[in-house]
């Protein structure tokens, strides 16, 4: 009876500590949110910039797209795009937000789509001519636009030089920065990163590029850091990597890691290829690399700053960027050759040929990929890594350079007719089965 008693009160000890340590683990998780839920107006049914809601080309949680589309079939609504672009559909609340440019102009706007019907609300022209692009596969529009909830952050690269231009929702400019001049090789694709309070952008050329972080509210140059002196298209990314925000930028021969808060160089290696356009993953551990010139390469190295390469292997991975789950690496190389690799090890678990060319990076929604081909065709894929399924493959225009954005029931797609040996883009919204085309 008495050993009895004895143990009460060290089990409500027990018990207090254990309530203790949920209650402070909780706080602490309410404090320290989510990079998507750090900005005001973004929900879980919005793919708001680059890669989607992490960044990471992952759609929202419970996207439940339809896996089956035509150009007749599940469309909720088509509209044509004013010029041309390959920057991805942005997507918030009720609008969908396109970069483009008018290419007999030179000039180049942001529009805005209504999300439910697809007509333009409102347009907007940030340079009115001075667009400069020099090679077949790029264009005067190839970023993507980035919204923090408030407002709009675009990079147009013109007259020579890149620039951030900031408008509000409703299509007001509110600010403008130079970030480097620029020395054109291929042409112009890096998008904007949101990070807290400011807006992370990069301008890599054979000129000397710079990377830099902005106010969001201002335009101000909160830190600039220059980059060496070649071209050179990825996007910066932040990820949470060895306990600490790391922003990172791979090409011009290095992988470069920076603290995003002030632009310090936290880590740097050589080894990437001098140009890529992909934007780089994680597995929290290891950051991927990938690259096509001048040389072939993915690569797994270890984000604690001894610049350990933990595997790396040949494979041509310029353009289309990585997808990671569950301990796994999904790939489709420009080539179109679909791939699974062990992230730890780098070990080949499939790899199967879905044919054509690829320039869009793979989305993943749940446990399938989607995957579009620059012929327009989408491959659906299961992320898993036992073996290679095909779900379904479904063909929307003629031309496809520009990621779709998936979320909730709808697929986002940015495409090109021929008509006539015209081309015309249009903004296509694919929705669910059940659902009726509106025109």
């Amino acid at each position: 009876m008495q050993r009895s008693q004895r143990r009460q009160p060290q089990r409500l000890r027990q018990r207090l500590s254990i309530w203790i340590v949920i209650a402070v683990f909780s706080l602490i998780s309410a404090l320290v949110p989510k990079q998507s839920d750090a900005f005001e107006g973004i929900s879980e049914r919005d793919w708001p910039w680059w890669r989607g809601p992490h960044h990471s080309g992952e759609a929202p949680k419970g996207s439940n797209p339809p896996q089956t589309w035509s150009n007749e079939n599940n469309v909720r609504w088509s509209v044509d795009i004013p010029g041309r672009g390959h920057g991805s559909p942005t997507v918030v609340g009720e609008h969908v937000y396109l970069a483009s440019c008018d290419e007999s102009l030179g000039s180049q706007s942001i529009y805005a789509f209504d999300r439910t019907n697809g007509k333009i609300i409102w347009s907007k022209k940030i340079h009115e001519s001075g667009a400069i692009r020099k090679n077949e596969r790029s264009t005067g529009a190839s970023s993507t636009i980035a919204c923090d909830g408030q407002r709009l952050f675009i990079n147009f690269l013109n007259s020579d030089a890149v620039f951030t231009t900031a408008l509000s929702r409703s299509g007001e400019q509110l600010w403008q920065t130079k970030l480097t001049d620029y020395v054109i090789h291929q042409g112009y694709g890096s998008s904007p990163c949101l990070y807290r309070e400011t807006v992370i952008v990069s301008g890599d050329n054979k000129a000397g590029g710079a990377v830099a972080a902005l106010d969001r509210k201002t335009g101000a140059v909160v830190w600039k850091r220059t980059r060496p002196a070649t071209p050179n298209y990825a996007s910066p990314v932040v990820h949470m990597l060895n306990g600490q925000d790391q922003l990172i930028l791979t090409g011009c021969d290095l992988v470069s890691s920076y603290d995003p808060h002030t632009g310090e160089t936290l880590w740097e290696r050589k080894g990437a290829t001098t140009e890529c356009v992909t934007t780089t993953v994680s597995d929290g551990h290891r950051i991927f690399s990938s690259g096509g010139y001048p040389r072939n390469h993915v690569a797994a190295i270890r984000a604690d700053g001894s610049g350990t390469i933990d595997w790396e292997n040949e494979q041509r991975l310029y353009v289309p960027s990585l997808l990671y789950r569950d301990g796994f690496l999904y790939a489709v190389l420009d080539a179109g050759i679909a791939i699974c690799w062990k992230s730890e090890t780098g070990e080949e678990q499939w790899k199967s040929r879905l044919g054509g060319n690829f320039s869009a990076s793979p989305v993943l929604v749940g446990d399938m990929i989607f995957a579009t081909s620059e012929t327009g065709q989408t491959h659906i894929l299961r992320a898993i890594p036992e073996h290679f399924e095909s779900i379904a493959i479904n063909t929307l225009g003629e031309e496809a350079f520009a990621t779709p954005a998936i979320c909730g029931d709808q697929i986002f797609f940015r495409v090109a007719f021929m008509k006539e040996n015209l081309r015309q883009e249009k903004l296509v919204c694919v929705g669910l089965q059940d659902e009726q085309p509106q025109k």
